[in-house]
């Protein structure tokens, strides 16, 4: 791509002293933008931030640019060096991150420049465009992973894991939040009060019915239950993390954990653990219960989504074998 070479050869052409001095202003500059970011966005937004901030300033700092305010050249170059080994989503969020920091500390929004849009379509049609989510996990695939749990407290604390997780339609966040005072048992199963999600940030909370399911072994109420009682605990985080010698901590597993359950639990029962993750059992809602027939209102409302839009996706993929003209054909 013509863009790319351009922009090796403003890194083959840059001082080292260009690249000290851009290395001090970007030091600063990142600073102060990581600052202005952490105040803005959800802990999983800010360390995606973060990270992309990280990567931009050190780019600058190799082609000696400054990172802030970055002109839309340094944008338009950076996203052209990044085409040939990133993804047009990731380039996208790039995008967001460098323009979020610029408005933050008061600069104009370089990623808005006709430039920086042209080189981005530009990339975007020789990429595409389709964003490759995590695999949603469907009821069966959730047996499978239950099957293969231990039988300790490990074993224990997996299985109410992924299942309320899977019939709540939690988010990690939300899930690894739970605190036991959070959980109210009623004759119908229970109700969770997520104190705090990704889209509900001024902490208003919202409440998650999760009923009892058809067998006790697959039941996500009992499942709790079961591990409340082994935890023994009144107070503090319902999942937590447990040692190798099956000690029980008192800190919540952290939501790298929960996707590094998900991964595991699916090796072990012959799935590729590369196509599933934490968001599984959330996406997984969606498309099961879709496939099952929940109205489209009862799974948006259980999965607490703030954009119709990406619930619709898990409802639209799990529908294209409902009512399939294909069927008629006779073949």
């Amino acid at each position: 791509m013509a863009y790319a070479s351009a922009s090796r050869a403003v890194l083959v052409r840059s001082s080292d002293a260009e690249q000290a001095l851009a290395a001090a202003t970007n030091a600063r500059a990142a600073e102060q933008a990581e600052r202005f970011l952490a105040k803005s966005k959800a802990p999983n937004t800010v360390r995606a931030y973060t990270a992309d901030w990280k990567h931009f300033a050190e780019w600058c700092t190799d082609a000696a640019r400054h990172s802030l305010p970055a002109t839309p050249e340094t944008v338009a170059l950076y996203l052209s060096d990044l085409a040939a080994t990133h993804k047009a989503s990731t380039l996208r969020r790039r995008l967001t991150t460098i323009g979020k920091a610029h408005e933050l500390d008061g600069y104009d929004n370089p990623t808005r420049h006709s430039l920086v849009q042209d080189v981005f379509d530009g990339i975007r049609r020789e990429l595409g465009f389709l964003q490759h989510g995590k695999t949603p996990l469907l009821s069966d695939d959730i047996r499978a992973l239950l099957d293969v749990q231990p039988g300790d407290l490990t074993g224990l604390r997996n299985r109410s894991l992924i299942l309320v997780g899977f019939s709540g339609a939690f988010r990690r966040s939300e899930l690894i939040g739970i605190a036991i005072a959070d959980i109210q048992w009623v004759p119908d199963g229970l109700i969770v009060l997520v104190r705090r999600s990704k889209t509900d940030q001024h902490g208003e909370g919202m409440k998650k019915a999760i009923p009892y399911g058809q067998q006790p072994e697959t039941c996500p109420v009992r499942s709790l239950r079961a591990w409340l009682d082994a935890l023994g605990e009144t107070s503090g985080p319902v999942f937590r993390s447990i040692t190798k010698t099956g000690r029980i901590s008192d800190r919540a597993l952290s939501d790298r954990s929960v996707a590094l359950i998900i991964k595991e639990s699916a090796l072990k029962a012959g799935l590729d653990p590369t196509l599933y993750a934490g968001h599984s059992l959330r996406s997984g809602f969606a498309t099961q219960a879709a496939i099952s027939g929940a109205s489209e209102r009862s799974i948006i409302r259980q999965g607490g989504w703030a954009s119709e839009k990406m619930a619709r996706r898990y409802i639209r993929d799990a529908s294209l074998f409902r009512d399939n003209a294909a069927d008629s054909l006779g073949l």
